[in-house]
């Protein structure tokens, strides 16, 4: 079997489906309303028109010059997600759900959010199809990502300050839950990552492999032949999966994902739940996930507040363990070392996110040397990220602090 036909609900020993009794039925009903809209002409010519008329896809491929030659020589080309409307990836996956919310007739719409980016797009599909919106965030992820939340509140967005535990991504996701099964009769849980109970896994990496499958034929058409690395940043994984879906079965590409090093591996300050998880099962998921002796779920950092989550995708955690893609880690300060370089040496300022992805292929490019060709996943751009950019390099002026 071709590793692009898995299809879950499980992905090797990784997977399945643990949730509460009350969520079996939504969750039956939503697997079957995704599994007739794969093959509905009618849905998937509705999404594409969206998509070419509202996302602005397809997104471009561009190379960047200038910042390869800090990568040893390496041809360094970007999949430009940032270009997207709303700003990210993200927007693929959330007008594919909101269309099926509509089919399933549901009116309202909630999500969980991290960096904002995920609660943008959802807030933005609400805004769209005239639902009403509730987004779930970690208190610590609305102080850093104080933008993205104006703009859910512009969008009509309720925006939930979630206070508990590490008030992170996490938490967001346990408190999204709780509200779906309080709601499931009117209400669609937009799930924003390749995470999850089936069928989200395998639902929201369909929605985002457009990615890959454009940017496999755009670098096809631009060099000739396939790219050596593709790689992606890596928290829940959604823009991997995306970008490294089409190039699966290509035996000749190698796939690297960057997770969240933080502070570094060694200081227990990191979200590298590939790298130094274990498995076990985490909102609705068997996976790779961080944990202490007892196997209690441990905090996870980053600077990264969309990458600041202590498991990853099922479907990672089994490239991972059959050695089809490689997980690395990446730690802030590479990360932002890299986001400084990009904007200074190619006028894009990326999503921190994506910064780790981008130090990632300059570690990849320094390694393999000129003649190398590594396709990057922008997955998002850096407006959000300006206030927290700017107090890290130390460049605001006094009295600027409110930024």
């Amino acid at each position: 079997m071709a590793l692009r036909d898995a299809v879950g609900p499980y992905f090797g020993d990784f997977g399945g489906r643990f949730v509460p009794e009350s969520l079996v039925a939504a969750l039956d009903e939503l697997d079957a309303a995704y599994r007739e809209a794969a093959v509905d002409p009618e849905f998937q010519a509705e999404l594409a028109g969206l998509h070419a008329t509202y996302t602005g896809r397809p997104s471009i491929i561009t190379d960047v010059p200038r910042f390869a030659e800090h990568a040893g020589g390496a041809r360094i080309l970007l999949k430009r997600e940032d270009l997207n409307h709303t700003g990210s990836h993200k927007i693929n996956n959330v007008l594919g759900q909101a269309l099926l919310a509509r089919k399933l007739g549901k009116t309202r719409l909630i999500a969980e959010t991290g960096a904002g980016q995920h609660g943008v797009a959802t807030a933005t599909a609400a805004a769209l199809f005239g639902m009403e919106c509730v987004v779930y965030m970690g208190e610590v992820d609305t102080e850093r990502q104080a933008l993205n939340v104006a703009r859910m509140r512009l969008l009509g967005a309720e925006v939930v300050a979630v206070k508990t535990g590490s008030r992170t991504l996490k938490d967001a996701i346990n408190d999204a839950l709780r509200d779906w099964v309080a709601s499931v009769e009117t209400t669609h849980y937009v799930l924003g990552t390749v995470a999850g109970p089936h069928p989200f896994p395998t639902m929201v990496r369909d929605f985002h492999k457009i990615i890959g499958e454009e940017a496999r034929q755009q670098v096809l058409d631009l060099t000739g032949a396939l790219p050596d690395i593709v790689t992606a940043c890596i928290g829940g994984g959604s823009n991997a999966m995306g970008i490294f879906d089409a190039f699966l079965d290509d035996e000749g590409v190698e796939l690297y994902g960057f997770e969240a090093g933080g502070e570094g591996i060694e200081t227990g300050r990191h979200a590298s739940s590939i790298t130094l998880g274990r498995t076990g099962v985490l909102q609705g998921a068997r996976s790779y996930l961080m944990q202490d002796e007892d196997g209690q779920t441990v905090e996870s950092h980053s600077i990264s507040a969309g990458l600041d989550y202590p498991a990853v995708g099922p479907e990672h955690a089994w490239l991972a363990s059959i050695g089809r893609a490689t997980y690395e880690p990446v730690t802030d300060v590479e990360a932002m070392e890299a986001f400084r370089l990009l904007t200074r040496t190619e006028g894009i300022i990326p999503a921190i996110e994506s910064s780790h992805a981008l130090a990632g292929a300059l570690r990849l490019g320094r390694d393999r040397g000129p003649g190398t060709t590594i396709l990057v996943s922008l997955s998002g751009r850096g407006d959000k990220d300006v206030a927290t950019a700017s107090r890290y390099f130390g460049i605001l002026d006094e009295g600027a602090s409110q930024l």
